[in-house]
């Protein structure tokens, strides 16, 4: 079984990308939502995060994800420290649900925003990166979640260029209002399905 990393930076439309395979029925592990998860229940991560931000960090049981967000993209080492706490559980919960669902599969997606700043790429076989252009990434996210152009710029400065990801990535899927996306994400799953 393969596994396959899919990556790209805010606003990319990764998440769509994922959507498309899983209609191929290619299982779909999506980091970031898992990680949210388990930011609220994992005793854990749960201690290190109080730690680092301080007891009220959490509202009735749950992480004040707005309030961590202004301060993390003001200080990278305070998101280095948080990812420091919450990737290696993440990758520990992949490992298993790979392990327990789907270790008979062709291949499975693991969906991550900051695959390669986790270090997350390493456990892969393969990485997809999802680009877009700038303004129609800045755009998506303006919509999407209600920010503001330069909330989603200062978010953007703190991921790894598009650029870098492509370089060390085996695929690339220009997610954009010209090239059609459902060919591309075909033509790899074919590839991918040869090599498992």
């Amino acid at each position: 079984m393969i596994k396959v990393g899919i990556t790209g930076g805010i606003g990319s439309g990764k998440t769509t990308v994922s959507h498309i395979f899983e209609a191929l029925k290619v299982p779909v592990y999506c980091a970031d939502m898992e990680a949210r998860k388990l930011t609220d229940v994992h005793p854990d991560i749960v201690a290190g995060v109080k730690k680092l931000f301080g007891n009220d960090i959490y509202i009735d049981g749950r992480l004040d994800r707005k309030r961590v967000a202004a301060l993390v993209f003001a200080n990278k080492n305070l998101l280095s420290e948080l990812n420091s706490i919450v990737h290696p559980l993440v990758k520990e919960h992949f490992n298993n649900w790979v392990k327990h669902c789907h270790a008979k599969c062709d291949y499975v997606l693991k969906e991550a925003a900051i695959l390669f700043e986790s270090g997350g790429n390493q456990q892969m076989d393969k990485v997809v990166t999802v680009t877009a252009p700038l303004e129609l990434r800045i755009k998506r996210v303006m919509k999407r979640d209600g920010l503001t152009e330069k909330e989603v710029k200062d978010r953007i400065l703190h991921q790894m260029p598009e650029q870098d990801k492509i370089r060390m990535s085996d695929y690339v899927i220009q997610c954009n209002d010209k090239d059609l996306v459902i060919p591309q994400v075909l033509q790899i799953h074919q590839l991918l399905l040869r090599q498992s």
